[in-house]
């Protein structure tokens, strides 16, 4: 049998563990888009992310996503074109600017998760290259990288899509993979930043 004061404890303590539970985790979902494509893949990554209870996803093409937006996010995911085998300059400066927010902290991306995805014109334009070089930039800041999965049960890194071919543009397949990457970052995200404030 509890005492009084105990239970005003536990209830305190179970209090204190709800209010941390219910802090939303931020997810920035920044892209450079020049055809339409990456920003539609971005659409479909946030609507999966946004399915996720507890978090609270804001999208933004990488030139509006601004000091705030990635200072205060906890998980962030990143969309290019593909550009001669590697992400799109825009993209690259984005990158450049996290780490000049960051580095203020000294902490750069420590604590927080992070992400890839990207478009191609053809099948072998370098979407991997994209994605690994942008994946290099995360792990070189100190963030944990969230891959993808793909229709078979793979792991991947991250959502592509080839959008050069018959009819061009995504498919609806790209679009699922996209929402299932979204879903699956929000809630690791969410799972990491509980683990993190045990």
């Amino acid at each position: 049998m509890l005492t009084s004061l105990e239970r005003l404890a536990l209830l305190v303590l179970l209090i204190a563990r709800a209010g941390i539970a219910a802090a939303p985790v931020r997810i920035l979902i920044a892209y450079h888009s020049q055809t339409g494509n990456t920003a539609k893949l971005a659409a479909a990554i946030r609507e999966g992310a946004a399915s996720v209870a507890g978090a609270e996803v804001v999208l933004r093409a990488v030139d509006e996503a601004g000091p705030e937006d990635i200072a205060k996010s906890d998980g962030i995911v990143l969309g290019t074109p593909v550009h001669w085998g590697s992400l799109s300059v825009e993209a690259k400066r984005f990158i450049d600017r996290m780490g000049e927010v960051l580095g203020k902290s000294k902490m750069l991306g420590e604590g927080r998760t992070a992400g890839v995805f990207c478009t191609g014109g053809g099948v072998s334009n370098g979407q991997e290259l994209a994605r690994l070089a942008a994946i290099a930039a995360f792990m070189h800041m100190r963030f944990i990288v969230i891959g993808g999965v793909n229709d078979d049960g793979f792991g991947s890194l991250g959502p592509q899509a080839v959008t050069g071919g018959v009819p061009p543009g995504l498919s609806e397949r790209d679009r699922a993979e996209a929402r299932r990457f979204g879903e699956r970052f929000a809630r690791l995200t969410l799972q990491f930043r509980a683990g993190a404030k045990q």
